[in-house]
């Protein structure tokens, strides 16, 4: 185990980032290049030998992080990465996207601030990299069968580099231009820059996975022909349909959904445009939603020169500390969180909600009229006399999503059902109701987090596995009704 004293040693020290004025005028990650390594070492050092290391709980994937602490904390690199690759395909993107669930079930954080979990997952990783210690594991022999992933995002990589590895041949359609899904287009450039996956996609081709771009199953191929094809599939085409404003004024130029608008920014860094065709230079933003999407239109607007940028919350500003009576140790808990997005400057208001848009006489949004609300015996409701309108002049829609694409016909192609929530029904093994067709991630679970996509991705690859050879040795860290810590 790490230092037994090290928690009574050493306070918790998080990763550095670059001056505001410094990280506006570009793109690149927020955090100081290498600031990590010179003080990882005793970070990983404050991991307790605990007993009952509860962060394995906290973690979808299960995530071994007393050993790779131990091993960061001894500075062995290699087995450190041996150890995190054991659970988890993609630890890079985790270690820069996860909100660490982990980290709010540590032990240490029932009385001290927890271990920095995150930041020594993303040191051990990148120093893999850097040393070469990332290899391709192309399979010893073909099984002979053949699978289609439908989506790149997290859940379909890792369904599909499970299944690669196993033996099967598998091809990945994705309907953007590039892989990635939501990873490449929806996680802006400052939080995730895009050669991380650059160099996993390289990976994943040399073990042998195929990879097809511009084709939407349902539209350009219809699902009936990818059956004929193959013998089996996993749906990973996330939760993609936005939940919407239905208030008067939507019409308006000027108000989009927050996935209208992220993506063309991340374009222009991929090199497609020299200016975005929505762009939020010199105009009064208004971001409508508080969670991380909203986060990610906040610091996007910053970059590209927005005059002012505004958050709208409907709920209620969250408690700086844990309610331990409403959300004991060790859930996750609703925080109020700074994101390096709300650093770099705008204003957050909370507990209200927009009744209309007011535009100009060329259609353009330039006011967003809003009211306080509150809960009263538990029911959301408007707070008379709190009317007023704030300068809106883009406005991004980013208050989730409701389930999975239904526009594009596969659902009905396939003759899938639905659940309750309307993501696709599954059983134990992550199979649909049609033999053979599996789902994984933000399609059947709903919208959620990344470190799910990957644990969804590696247990659908499992039930795969022994649905076309009878038994399967992948791993598989979840079932579809786990929740494990998280809300």
């Amino acid at each position: 185990m790490a230092d037994p004293k090290g928690f009574l040693n050493h306070g918790r020290e998080v990763a550095k980032s670059r001056p505001v004025n410094e990280r506006l005028k570009d793109w690149n990650e927020v955090y100081v290049p290498g600031s990590l390594l010179p003080i990882i070492s005793k970070q990983a050092s404050r991991c307790m030998d605990c007993g009952i290391p509860f962060c394995h709980n906290g973690c979808p994937l299960g995530n071994l992080i007393p050993e790779w602490n131990d091993y960061a904390y001894r500075e062995d690199w290699q087995n450190a990465s041996e150890r995190l690759h054991a659970t988890n395909n993609f630890p890079e993107f985790t270690g820069r996207l996860c909100p660490a669930p982990c980290e709010s079930a540590c032990v240490l954080g029932i009385n001290q601030p927890a271990v920095t979990i995150k930041n020594v997952e993303v040191s051990i990783i990148d120093k893999a990299w850097d040393s070469g210690d990332v290899a391709p594991q192309a399979p010893e022999r073909l099984s002979g069968k053949t699978v289609a992933v439908i989506g790149s995002g997290p859940a379909g990589l890792a369904a599909a580099q499970q299944l690669t590895r196993a033996g099967h041949t598998v091809a990945v359609y994705e309907r953007a231009d590039r892989i990635g899904g939501l990873l490449r287009y929806g996680i802006p450039e400052f939080k995730m820059e895009k050669r991380h996956i650059n160099r996993r996609i390289e990976q994943m081709r040399a073990e042998g996975t195929k990879f097809r771009t511009g084709i939407e199953i349902g539209r350009d191929m219809p699902g009936s022909a990818l059956r004929k094809r193959y013998d089996a599939i996993v749906i990973a085409a996330g939760a993609t349909t936005a939940r919407d404003l239905p208030v008067p004024g939507r019409e308006l130029k000027g108000v989009y959904q927050a996935m209208e608008y992220l993506p063309l920014a991340n374009k222009v860094q991929e090199g497609d445009f020299v200016a975005p065709p929505i762009t939020a230079e010199g105009k009064h933003v208004v971001v409508i939603g508080g969670g991380d999407t909203g986060a990610d239109c906040v610091g996007t607007a910053h970059r590209q020169g927005a005059a002012s940028v505004t958050q709208l919350e409907i709920m209620p500003r969250p408690n700086d500390e844990r309610n331990p009576v409403a959300q004991p140790w060790p859930t996750f808990p609703m925080l109020y969180k700074v994101t390096s997005a709300h650093e770099e400057g705008g204003e957050r208001v909370y507990s209200v909600s927009t009744t209309h848009f007011e535009g100009d006489e060329d259609g353009n949004v330039q006011w967003l009229h809003l009211i306080e609300v509150e809960f009263v015996d538990g029911k959301l409701t408007q707070k008379p006399g709190t009317e007023r309108k704030i300068p809106a002049q883009l406005v991004t829609l980013a208050m989730g999503f409701t389930g999975t694409d239904r526009e594009n016909g596969l659902v009905e192609q396939l003759g899938l059902e639905l659940d309750e929530r309307g993501n696709v029904a599954r059983d134990a093994d992550f199979q649909t109701n049609v033999p053979g067709v599996f789902v994984a991630g933000d399609a059947g679970r709903g919208q959620s987090l990344i470190v799910w996509a990957i644990a969804e991705g590696r247990s659908a690859a499992r039930g795969v596995d022994r649905f076309l050879t009878g038994a399967s040795d992948l791993p598989a860290p979840i079932r579809p009704t786990d929740r494990a810590l998280m809300v």
